[in-house]
Order: C-alpha cells, then structure tokens, then sequence
C-alpha cells in the first residue's frame, strides 16, 4: 500500500523550515566564499576588514561579536591583519584604556574593492527575489532569529 506524501511546498513543519532554510543557506556559500576568496582573505579577516569599513574604527572587544569570533580568535584575528598592514591598532581619544582598530589606506583600498566585488556576487546570488520579496525575507529571518535566540535552552 502506497502511502500519500504530503506536498512538499505546504509542509510548513519546523523541522522543514529548518531543513528549506539549511539548504538554501549552503546554496548561497559558495557565492559568498568564492567572492571572498577572491580577495586573497581568509574568512575572519575580510569579515574583521568589513566591519571597520562600514562600522569604523572600533575596540577589539566590540569587532569580536560582530564577527562572529570568540576573544580568543579575534585578537589572533586583529594581530593577523594589523602584520599585512592592512589595520593598524590606536589609542582612543577619549580614554587611553581602549585601543581602537582601524583601516589602513592600503587595507581601506583592498576591502573597498573585495566588498564591491562580495555585494555584487550576493546581488547575482538573491536576484531572483524582487525588492518586496527580499524586504519580507529579512523581516521574516529577524523575526525568526530573535525568537530562536530568546527560546534557546
């Protein structure tokens, strides 16, 4: 006796939106990665340099999170791109406790052109979804995130 699938396009079970979700997120990394690739950066690095471009000089300890990267990590991260000479670390001009990292003209000049050539890649990767399609997304994933974060056990 056969049995009767559900439609696969209805199926709106947590585990399948998991399952939908995971699937189209290892189909977007290779857009990702080949773009960053590119760059001659490893992933921690052109995300440390994509940070400060558009966020601006900031402590290590604030890079960290926004990365993705433990403490630990982070300063292995920072201490890696500040040898290419692509970020140089300097005192806070309000409190001489905090250094900030920043750009360098030659690491401003490599990111400017690796973010470029990244956004235009992410730009191929979603333009199948028109600009009210990709505005529900977003709402939907925030939506999502926030309540998986705050449900976490």
């Amino acid at each position: 006796m056969k049995r009767k699938r559900k439609n696969r396009g209805q199926d709106s079970a947590g585990v399948h939106v998991w399952l939908v979700f995971m699937k189209a997120f290892q189909a977007l990394l290779p857009h990702a990665a080949g773009s960053i690739k590119r760059t001659e950066l490893g992933d921690s690095d052109f995300r440390v340099l994509e940070v400060l471009l558009n966020k601006g000089p900031l402590p290590v300890n604030t890079i960290g999170p926004k990365v993705w990267l433990t403490p630990g990590s982070i300063s292995v991260a920072v201490d890696r791109v500040v040898r290419k000479g692509l970020v140089s670390r300097r005192d806070h001009p309000d409190d001489r406790r905090v250094r900030r990292v920043e750009l360098t003209p030659k690491g401003r000049a490599l990111i400017t052109r690796g973010f470029g050539e990244h956004a235009a890649a992410m730009e191929t990767a979603v333009s199948v979804l028109s600009k009210n399609e990709r505005l529900i997304l977003l709402r939907l994933l925030k939506k999502l995130g926030k309540h998986a974060a705050r449900t976490r056990k």
